[in-house]
């Protein structure tokens, strides 16, 4: 399919800095692989997938600069990368296994040396081994601009299982899992913007928390992750499932940390709209609120009804308790 090298089979592309390919795979990524990478050794993985289930398949990808912050530390960069990945199984209620990696380094830049993506390897290994995954494959290259990483992951679902946007229904209960804001908030305390002493919102920036295992078949009818901004993911969910949404900005959850430097609209505007979130936004019928409540009880995870779905209106109203509007100059994040 390609004549760029991958991480089983191939012998340039890399810094300079960095020594010949196959050993940098040996030393940085044997270790992460799973018996039918085939010790990443070949052109391809095989596997079987599991009996019975259908499997699921996402990718993101992460840019330096832009996703994360050129002297983040290289463990919790790779962690970051795989734990976007896992949100979006989480999303889609599926029990992910194997994951892919493409690399794409800066051939100039001294600081992606053998010490660097040692520490990144570490953060992959010790996630994949938290969230029970294992690497496939992938493919490494060169480029002349900043780092970009990106990560494709494999999962399974019961058939017909899989959660999708599309399925939200009028009068369905809005739902959000553990505290928005804290993300784009991490990323200013990064930037010495607002203050963070006890270090939750940097951690939350670096490090999402990917929503696994909660198992909302027959209890949500839609769910997507929030990576992109609440208010902007919100309208993408109402919009794939043809339908208006009411959002009340009261009833949004903060943590402790993120209320501590809120003070004003602006502060709560940012909340709403900068992503980074990566947690669970759900259409709930109010018949599955008690056990949507218990599903979550049961893994540790809050979950906060924030507004409703609704037929007489298009895109999203964002609205204090009294019905006022609250003022939003964008709506959330744009890839372009």
């Amino acid at each position: 399919m390609t004549d760029r090298p991958d991480l089983t089979s191939s012998t340039d592309s890399l810094p300079q800095t960095l020594p010949d390919e196959f050993s940098f795979i040996r030393r940085h990524f044997r270790r992460l692989a799973g018996k039918d990478a085939l010790d990443l050794t070949d052109d391809a993985a095989v596997f079987t997938p599991p009996s019975g289930k259908e499997l699921v398949i996402a990718a993101d990808a992460m840019v330096e600069g832009v996703h994360f912050l050129p002297d983040d530390p290289p463990d919790t960069i790779g962690r970051k990368l795989l734990r976007t990945n896992l949100s979006d199984m989480a999303a889609m209620g599926a029990n992910p296994f194997a994951w892919l990696l493409t690399l794409a380094c800066p051939k100039a830049d001294s600081r992606y040396n053998d010490a660097w993506f040692e520490a990144f390897s570490d953060g992959l290994a010790e996630d994949q081994a938290l969230f029970g995954v294992s690497l496939l494959g992938g493919d490494t290259t060169s480029t002349r601009g900043p780092l970009v990483l990106s990560l494709t992951i494999l999962g399974d679902v019961s058939p017909g299982q899989a959660l999708r946007r599309n399925g939200a229904q009028e009068g369905d209960g809005l739902w959000v899992t553990g505290t928005i804001g804290d993300g784009a908030l991490g990323l200013l305390a990064l930037q010495d913007k607002v203050a963070d002493p006890t270090g939750w919102l940097t951690e939350r920036y670096r490090l999402p928390r990917p929503r696994l295992g909660l198992d909302l078949s027959g209890i949500a009818h839609a769910a997507m992750d929030v990576s992109d901004g609440l208010v902007q993911d919100t309208g993408h969910l109402a919009r794939e499932s043809e339908l208006g949404a009411r959002l009340n900005v009261d009833s949004v959850p903060l943590s402790d940390a993120a209320r501590s430097v809120v003070t004003d609209n602006d502060g709560l505007a940012l909340c709403l709209t900068g992503g980074d979130d990566y947690e669970l936004l759900l259409a709930v019928p109010d018949d599955q609120t008690s056990a949507l409540l218990a599903r979550c009880r049961a893994q540790k995870i809050a979950v906060t009804r924030i507004g409703e779905f609704v037929s007489d209106q298009a895109g999203v109203q964002v609205l204090r308790h009294d019905g006022s509007l609250f003022p939003l100059r964008h709506q959330g994040w744009s890839h372009f």
